[in-house]
């Protein structure tokens, strides 16, 4: 049996993930799963664009298959938390799609792949990890750029993904990229073919 291909996108904030995955991939290839997250919107967000917003309280309730609280190395009590997390809800409505999981830290990978081993559903999905390599301060750069909000850079920047932090997760990183200068793997590339030619 052909298995679907979970992808995951990793990289700190500015590497060319999100862009990557919207004008890269070819369009209906794959699903992006979405978070939901208590953080505010940003400018240009909205209800499911780029995520489920909604309040802590909601937050603890969903049944989430990651739980990320990005603001944690900032936060005093009293202060909202910026949580975000997919919800098992959110896998299980798209499951037999091709997915990609943008995320910057392995992490949360890690929790992603348990995840989906708890529930057998490896057993219809290969996982690959796309690692976008950042570029100097080309990435911060761009990170300044979209912070709009109190300690917006400082989380964008405390959030590290580095080649340590996938041997911390016992993971293997299958393609190197760096989108920012539009070098993509070409053995992503292959694969990505290769998907394309099982649906045709």
């Amino acid at each position: 049996m052909k298995k679907n291909t979970l992808l995951f996108c990793t990289g700190i904030s500015g590497t060319g993930k999100t862009y990557f995955i919207k004008n890269t991939l070819p369009k209906g290839l794959f699903y992006n799963l979405k978070s939901v997250t208590t953080r505010p919107m940003r400018e240009g967000e909205s209800q499911g664009n780029p995520y489920y917003f909604c309040t802590e309280d909601e937050f603890e309730h969903y049944e989430l298959a990651t739980k990320l609280f990005v603001n944690e190395a900032f936060w005093k009590k009293g202060q909202p938390k910026w949580l975000y997390g997919v919800t098992e809800q959110e896998i299980k409505e798209h499951i037999g799609l091709n997915l990609t999981y943008d995320v910057i830290q392995p992490k949360y990978v890690r929790q992603m792949i348990d995840w989906f081993r708890l529930h057998n559903l490896d057993r219809l999905y290969t996982f690959k990890i796309a690692y976008f390599i950042p570029q100097e301060n080309d990435n911060l750069d761009t990170a300044k750029k979209r912070a709009n909000m109190p300690n917006d850079i400082a989380v964008r920047t405390k959030n590290t993904c580095n080649p340590c932090d996938f041997v911390k997760e016992g993971l293997d990183v299958d393609y190197l990229n760096i989108a920012t200068q539009n070098l993509i793997s070409p053995k992503l590339l292959k694969h990505i073919q290769s998907l394309q030619q099982n649906i045709k």
